[in-house]
């Protein structure tokens, strides 16, 4: 079957109508890189199990009747709704566009905002769908955390977009730097609305300076006919604390990507993530840490909830270059299956080219334990209800991992609102 490809023709008018400001130069290289290289396909190992014919699909019907401005219903009720939710400084990405307003109502003596269309950036154009979101970005987002800066209230960056009648098309982009010696945290929330066809893209780099210590909270909430890729580059300073944690609980394609670079010593890296998937959901986390140096440590632990005929899929991948004498460096994933049509495609990588090293790496697939199922019964549960707590009790091992302590207690209403529909599908 032919691969779907992406309009270029039209993709050169939408690049033509945006502004010639410092982010142009980078808008028409990689436009000029999309030309010749084009997006992944499933003949791409790193993308063998995802598809982006849909996306692509989309991405050429809103191509046609792209706006440079685009127009939305009125999402403030949903941005109060999620600010409100959690206490955080906010910062506003509608539509791939920067709401100003939450930039200049952003107050805190440590950190410093500016629009990327002031000073420019640099694109990853090895990167799958960054040239695209470099091609098509209205604008970008750099925050800067000072050093020495200890800053108690998390920085949230929320990025919502809404969908009428016709396909829509979002790029975002976010570049953090935390300074050395600095504390913070970071939540970063993914939400939509509306009933037709999206496609949202957003990358972010985030380096951390010496001695730096960052907690980054994930959350993906999009609709159910909306779609999502996401890249996370992180670049570790030495001695640098990174502690992060997603959770995917909406979306139909869904597609991440997290690469943290450990080129310093000193380095302690922690990532976690949860999924849930009902439906026809489709939800895929690849994952990478490279072990430039040692001594150094990285820990990962994913796990999913899947059920109808979803398909998630995670690659862990951890490489011990070589001199990175020192590495303690473990993965592990594990997954319920509630379906028999479900389908989860785990796939834990280690690539070690040094000697004085401790890794490690698992993944388990499987059904709710029956022996559970039984004693709770026991207790006077019914079965959807046992299956509801062992559910849960699986999902908080993750939730309790979260970096940002006061967000558990929404986390777990979140997680609880998502499983409802996902067991209602299975026998009571």
């Amino acid at each position: 079957m032919k691969s779907a490809t992406l309009s270029m023709n039209e993709l050169q008018e939408a690049v033509e109508k945006l502004p010639d400001d410092a982010l142009a130069a980078s808008r028409r290289a990689a436009l000029a890189h999309l030309r010749q290289h084009g997006l992944p396909t499933t003949h791409d190992e790193d993308w063998k199990y995802t598809d982006l014919a849909p996306v692509i699909d989309i991405s050429n019907r809103s191509l046609r009747q792209y706006s440079v401005t685009p127009s939305s219903e009125d999402l403030d009720s949903v941005v109060n709704e999620i600010c409100r939710s959690i206490d955080a400084d906010w910062l506003v990405i509608r539509n791939g566009v920067i709401d100003q307003r939450s930039t200049e109502q952003l107050d805190n003596a440590g950190v410093s905002i500016a629009l990327l269309s002031e000073f420019g950036g640099e694109t990853e154009f090895s990167a799958p769908l960054s040239n695209l979101n470099a091609a098509l970005l209205h604008d970008g987002l750099r925050v800067r955390v000072t050093d020495g800066a200890k800053i108690d209230r998390p920085i949230g960056i929320l990025l919502v977009d809404s969908v009428a009648e016709t396909p829509g098309m979002s790029q975002a982009r976010v570049e953090i730097e935390v300074g050395a010696n600095s504390t913070a945290s970071f939540v970063e929330y993914h939400a939509s609305t509306g009933a037709s066809e999206h496609y949202a893209n957003h990358i972010a780099e985030l380096t951390l300076g010496d001695n730096s210590h960052v907690d980054y909270v994930r959350m993906q909430e999009r609709g159910s006919s909306h779609n999502h890729t996401s890249r996370l580059v992180v670049a570790a300073g030495r001695d640098s604390v990174f502690n992060h944690c997603a959770f995917d609980l909406g979306g139909r394609l869904v597609r991440n990507d997290l690469h943290i670079d450990i080129s310093q010593p000193g380095s302690s890296v922690e990532f976690n993530g949860l999924y849930l998937a009902g439906e026809q959901q489709h939800i895929d986390n690849h994952t990478r840490a490279d072990h430039l140096v040692g001594p150094a440590r990285s820990t990962q632990e994913y796990r999913g909830i899947v059920t109808g005929r979803a398909r998630c899929v995670w690659n862990g991948k951890a490489i011990v270059h070589q001199g990175a004498d020192g590495t303690d460096a473990a993965q592990a994933n594990h997954n319920l299956l509630l379906s028999e049509r479900a389908e989860i495609d785990a796939k834990p990588e280690l690539e070690i080219y040094a000697d004085d090293v401790k890794c490690s790496h698992g993944t388990t697939i499987g059904e709710l334990d029956e022996a559970a199922l039984y004693y709770l019964r026991t207790r006077g549960l019914s079965k959807h209800d046992a299956k509801q707590v062992l559910t849960r009790a699986f999902a908080q091992a993750i939730v309790g991992k979260a970096p940002i302590a006061a967000m558990h207690d929404m986390l777990e209403e979140k997680i609880a609102k998502h499983l409802g529909p996902l067991l209602a599908g299975v026998d009571a």
